[in-house]
């Protein structure tokens, strides 16, 4: 059987890295704990690599009680204490500080717009970008959309949101189409936006 044709970026080894390419990355998101899971998880990532921080996925669903925004908003002093004792997550205490103070701003945002996914969705107009990529020197960390978003972000207060963690974060959960063109998943996920 023939292999299939994976983004250069992609570690076969590691069969939840290719799992997430081909299921989740680039693929649409609409559900706003969804976003709220990938907003945690890309600020976490921030300096380190993204492998890094999907092999403690499940530490970091246990631990943010399943990226339930309502709930990580009423984490207590004491429960921050515990998230940087976890040996599981990522134990930077600016970033688990940030998780929980973006999370009340997450619901503020919700509140404003009926929806985190009408107001993220809106820096693109509604549609996924696709970009028709063909080497990794075709690939770019931000974007003017990211910058806005970044931007937007940082004057409603949150932190761990630079363009670069938002355009990963747009990348991930499908605002933004980075298959490579001779990636299986292109000509699957862009024959659904036409």
């Amino acid at each position: 059987m023939k292999e299939l044709k994976r983004c250069f970026w992609v570690d076969l080894k590691k069969d939840f890295y290719v799992e997430y390419h081909d299921k989740e990355w680039g693929v649409p998101v609409h559900d706003d704990q969804k976003h709220f899971e990938f907003l945690i998880l890309e600020g976490a990532q921030a300096g380190l690599s993204w492998v890094t921080i999907l092999s403690r996925r499940e530490a970091y669903r246990k631990a943010y009680n399943d990226f339930d925004p309502k709930k990580v908003a009423k984490f207590t002093a004491q429960k921050i204490e515990k998230l940087i004792g976890n040996v599981g997550i990522i134990r930077n205490k600016l970033k688990i500080h940030s998780s929980v103070s973006n999370a009340k701003l997450f619901l503020e945002i919700q509140n404003e717009f009926g929806s985190f996914d009408k107001y993220i969705w809106s820096f693109v107009g509604g549609k996924p970008i696709i970009n028709k990529l063909k080497s990794r020197n075709d690939y770019h960390s931000t974007s003017k959309e990211s910058d806005a978003l970044s931007l937007d972000l940082k004057a409603r207060g949150f932190k761990f949101v630079g363009s670069t963690i938002m355009y990963s974060h747009m990348q991930a959960c499908g605002l933004v189409m980075d298959h490579t063109v001779d990636c299986f998943c292109f000509k699957k996920l862009s024959s659904k936006q036409k």
